[in-house]
């Protein structure tokens, strides 16, 4: 039992970097296996989750075995899996290259696609790729069959690679040709790569197995499996008496699951799982105040004088009419920082650092205009400005129209109907007045930093702690300057072992130097940013200084973005030195220039697609794409691939740079709005191919939110 929970540890450091603390959910947890996929015990079942469902599973056995995984339902009928293990006395490499390890930690990807949804009379059948990018120690292709009866759960399939090597026989496939009856020994190169000429060859063999749920939260199961560890037990490491797998799944609560197996007659297992949806909100529909209402003007009819525009003249009024939006504004959780008022048009400018939605924070400013404004205002242009001073899209709204349809059943969709979406730049600007007092904009901070390394070839996860100071000063709109401090007080990071030879300059393997050097005061970054609109649908950025921990210099950007339709277009140019290793002022020898193409598209329903193309600081040409589902509630889970013409060999362990991105919203979690949200990536291995400049602010992200699908795709929030 020692052995068990002492692996269980590793195993679940996935969970530890990723996922969140335990809260609780509307649903029970959806069962997945010792691999993190849905299934039995080791066997998987065609059992899909939940579209949009994140699950974080830890496993550990009395062997010395971990496996950490994060399950992603990226569609209703395709699943993804990053998995995670920890091996004992394993090879490295495999084919006997390299030379046994005391531990061995692995990294591997799956991808699951539905073929069959289950109906009264059929299966649902899923077709599974294990470990397709990865060493290919954990690698199989399967085709599973599963069909429920009330409690009970039939499960069968065929396996090939690891899934055919126990009861094995020739492969069916063989008809259409010899090729598929030998599957090729070892991996090519280092690793990393997609072998497609490997799968479903070789052996295939059948598996099968059942699930009983005898209560609502007990799942039992059993299942004949066709992995005979063939590498594990010639190493020792696992020994069998039987195929024969059992097990039990426990519903802790509606989010946790604990899990308990005897694998092979002879290894005792355990297991956690934690299941969350981004669709579902931890704290429900949300705790934020309900907004004041909208203010109804009285009927034209009744008094006329009410729609007059002779207090524009009062040069009294125009004091009042700006102190009352400011306060009804700031009570709407929001900042007025400027303002256009005539007779019939207004037009107020405002920072959101209260609300995730930007559609939120539209709807309150609208109802905090209806409460504030003259009657005779008939029109609204609704600006939000960015922290970093540059404002995007406006939505522009009769006065009427909020009127009319607050409280009406289906008031978003039909508010959005009327609206208009227009750049800012194409507003009448003249006598756009700032108000005292928005400018200059000085803000400081003190508190505890989190810095985290996952996954590397040698630790899960990696943590250090600490204390930052960080401040801004933004003397007009769109010039910022900013920086940091920090004192390392608790921490792993620097032990990670130096990157190992590299045919190319060192851009990134000589991060574990940096991390060792900066344990006493360092600077993160120091810099200074302009943002500017040199035309409609432009936006530039100039950066320069200390841009971040390992690089300094110039860092100059364009994008092309209207505020409606799918797609932006970016270049980004940058000239940069690498830092000193200890974190101050100093430079080293290295420099390098990268330049890019951008390209951002969204498809709709969520996903967006992001292409770069480009030199990256290696001085490597190629592209990387990412593909991103961003939910109404701002998740977003993403990953992405690079490859450039660097060959894998040049590149080392992992042929090319891929990895998967994880943003959480903090009010996801505590109901309370918040803009506030923490992003994990989580990358197997980088080297020095493929690496881009981590540049703050980057122009797509600062303007996103407040123009095209995503904005409107999270319309429904506008009335809350």
């Amino acid at each position: 039992m020692r052995a068990i929970l002492k692996h269980a540890v590793l195993a679940a450091a996935l969970g530890a970097a990723a996922a969140p603390a335990a809260l609780a959910q509307t649903r029970p947890a959806t069962g997945v296996n010792f691999y993190g996929v849905p299934g039995l015990v080791d066997m998987p079942s065609a059992a899909m989750q939940p579209d949009g469902e994140l699950t974080f599973s830890a496993h550990a056995f009395d062997n010395g075995t971990g496996r950490g995984a994060l399950t992603f339902q990226i569609l209703p009928w395709v699943q993804g899996v990053f998995r995670y293990a920890t091996l004992p006395d394993f090879e490295q490499r495999r084919g006997g290259v390299g030379s046994p390890l005391e531990r061995t930690y692995d990294r591997s990807f799956d991808l699951r696609f539905r073929l069959l949804s289950e109906g009264p009379r059929r299966p649902a059948v899923v077709l599974g790729l294990q470990d397709l990018g990865g060493t290919g120690i954990y690698g199989a292709e399967y085709l599973v069959a599963t069909k429920t009866f009330d409690r009970l759960t039939v499960t069968g399939g065929i396996g090939w690679g690891r899934l055919g090597s126990e009861g094995g026989f020739s492969n069916p496939l063989r008809v259409f040709g010899d090729r598929f009856e030998t599957r090729p020994a070892g991996f090519a190169g280092t690793g990393g790569q997609f072998e497609v000429g490997d799968w479903f060859r070789g052996p295939a063999a059948l598996f099968g197995g059942v699930t009983y749920a005898a209560t609502d939260r007990l799942t039992l199961k059993a299942e004949y499996s066709s992995d005979a560890y063939v590498r594990e037990t010639a190493r020792g490491i696992v020994e069998r008496d039987t195929s024969v797998n059992v097990g039990l799944d426990y519903a802790v609560s509606d989010a946790l699951t604990v899990s308990a197996a005897l694998r092979h007659g002879t290894d005792v297992g355990l297991g956690l799982t934690y299941a969350i949806n981004p669709k579902r909100s931890q704290a429900g529909s949300g705790t934020e105040g309900a907004p004041e209402p909208v203010l109804v003007r009285p009927p034209r009819s009744s008094d006329p004088t009410l729609y007059g525009t002779e207090w524009v003249a009062d040069p009294a009024s125009g004091p009042i009419v700006v102190g009352s939006l400011e306060r009804t504004m700031r009570a709407a959780g929001l900042e007025l920082v400027a303002y256009q008022i005539s007779g019939t048009r207004a037009q107020a400018r405002f920072v959101n650092r209260t609300w995730e939605s930007e559609a939120q924070a539209i709807g309150r400013a609208a109802r905090a205009m209806s409460r504030s404004l003259p009657a005779s205002i008939e029109t609204f242009e609704i600006v939000p400005v960015a922290d970093e001073g540059i404002a995007s899209a406006a939505v522009v709204l009769r006065r009427s129209d909020v009127e009319a349809l607050e409280n009406r059943p289906d008031g978003a969709a039909e508010i959005l109907a009327v609206a208009g979406i227009v750049d800012s730049a194409r507003l009448d600007d003249a006598g756009l007045t700032y108000l005292d007092g928005a400018y200059p904009r000085f803000e400081w901070a003190i508190g505890p930093y989190f810095a985290t390394s996952s996954f590397d070839p040698e630790n899960p996860i990696r943590v250090d702690a600490g204390l930052q100071v960080s401040a801004e000063y933004e003397p007009t709109p769109g010039l910022l300057f900013s920086g940091a401090v920090r004192q390392k007080v608790i921490g792993n990071r620097d032990d990670a072992s130096p990157g190992g030879p590299s045919a190319l300059p060192r851009v990134r393997t000589d991060t574990p130097l940096f991390l060792r050097e900066q344990d006493d005061l360092h600077v993160p970054y120091l810099m200074a940013e302009y943002f500017f609109r040199p035309a409609p649908d432009l936006y530039g950025r100039v950066s320069g200084g200390l841009l971040e921990t390992q690089y300094g210099g110039l860092s100059a950007e364009l994008l092309w973005k209207p505020a409606e339709g799918p797609l932006a277009l970016g270049l980004e140019v940058n000239r940069v030195r690498q830092r000193e290793f200890e974190g101050g002022l100093g430079f080293r020898d290295l420099e390098a220039t990268t330049a890019f193409a951008s390209a951002y598209y969204e498809h709709g329903n969520g996903f967006q697609s992001t292409v770069h193309v480009g030199q990256y600081l290696a001085g490597d040409r190629g592209a990387t794409y990412q593909l991103t589902r961003r939910f109404a509630n701002g998740w977003e889970v993403g990953a992405f691939a690079t490859k450039t013409n660097v060959s894998s060999a040049e590149f080392g362990e992992g042929s090319f740079d891929k990895g998967i991105i994880l943003r959480a919203p903090l009010s996801f979690f505590t109901g309370q709005p918040s803009p506030g949200a923490g992003t994990t990536v989580i990358r197997p291995i980088q080297r020095d191919g493929g690496a881009r400049l981590n540049v703050r602010n980057r122009l797509y992200g600062v303007v996103a939110d407040t123009g095209g699908r995503r904005l409107t795709e999270d319309w429904g929030r506008f009335w809350r």
